[in-house]
């Protein structure tokens, strides 16, 4: 297997049907991936859904099983969802061409994880928080929903697209006339960058540039830092540089 495709990880959240991960392991493999994730999967998985992973029981019985998102994302470099659904509040919502193409130079040298929403509610709210970014696959309006494994399938094949656009299969690397890949080398996890988001709160709160109660303000800040980070990844300079900046306007507040 390429070494960026084991840096991508499908994490199905919740799923309820056994056929639909049975189908996911299947589909992953289909385009030359191993990394299944599972939130809360049912507690069993049925004949059914063994039958619909045909030949690829080796990345259904592999799956790491998760009981919370937060525990199958903690270290992984950057978070990436999926949706249909678009709306200022949801991020940066990039065309499955584009998205893919974005993970495919990130996943060269970091762990990715690709989040499936629910069959009947997809991602909710929260979830999309964690995400740098959306990638939507375009459908029809009559029938805009995709059923999840076909989702993955679609993800897992535009991924192998860029892959061979690359030479990966061939052995023979074409040169990029631009490849940021290098320029994104050993990103923080997210759980290093985690406590970061807690700290600017802190520092906002010390400035008073948060109306006093107004909550809401403060966490649609966080989440749009959250967004912007979360889109390329952080370095561990990067981190420490806010980090730094954090630690003088404190010092320089309390001196007041």
């Amino acid at each position: 297997m390429n070494a960026w495709k084991q840096n991508i990880f499908f994490v199905l959240v919740e799923p309820l049907e056994p056929g639909n991960i049975g189908s996911s392991a299947r589909a992953i493999k289909n385009m030359g991936f191993r990394n299944l994730c599972l939130v809360n999967p049912p507690p069993e998985m049925s004949e059914e859904g063994r039958w619909f992973a045909r030949n690829a029981h080796d990345v259904l019985d592999s799956a790491e099983v998760y009981k919370s998102l937060e525990e199958a994302i903690k270290d992984k470099a950057v978070i990436v969802g999926t949706t249909r659904r678009e709306g200022k509040r949801r991020g940066v919502i990039l065309p499955v061409e584009q998205g893919t193409a974005r993970i495919r130079d990130i996943a060269a040298h970091n762990k990715v994880a690709i989040l499936f929403g629910r069959e009947a509610q997809g991602l909710h709210n929260d979830e999309v928080d964690q995400c740098g970014f959306l990638i939507k696959i375009q459908s029809s309006t009559i029938q805009p929903s995709l059923n999840l494994s076909h989702a993955v399938l679609i993800i897992a094949y535009e991924l192998s697209k860029h892959g061979q656009k690359t030479g990966d299969t061939s052995g023979k690397v074409r040169k990029k006339k631009y490849d940021n890949s290098t320029l994104i080398e050993n990103l923080q996890t997210h759980e290093e960058i985690a406590p970061i988001y807690e700290r600017i709160s802190q520092v906002l709160e010390l400035l008073e540039y948060i109306p006093r109660g107004d909550r809401n303000l403060m966490k649609n800040i966080i989440v749009t830092l959250k967004h912007f980070f979360g889109r390329a990844g952080m370095t561990e300079k990067e981190l420490n540089m806010i980090q730094g900046l954090c630690t003088q306007i404190e010092k320089k507040v309390a001196k007041k």
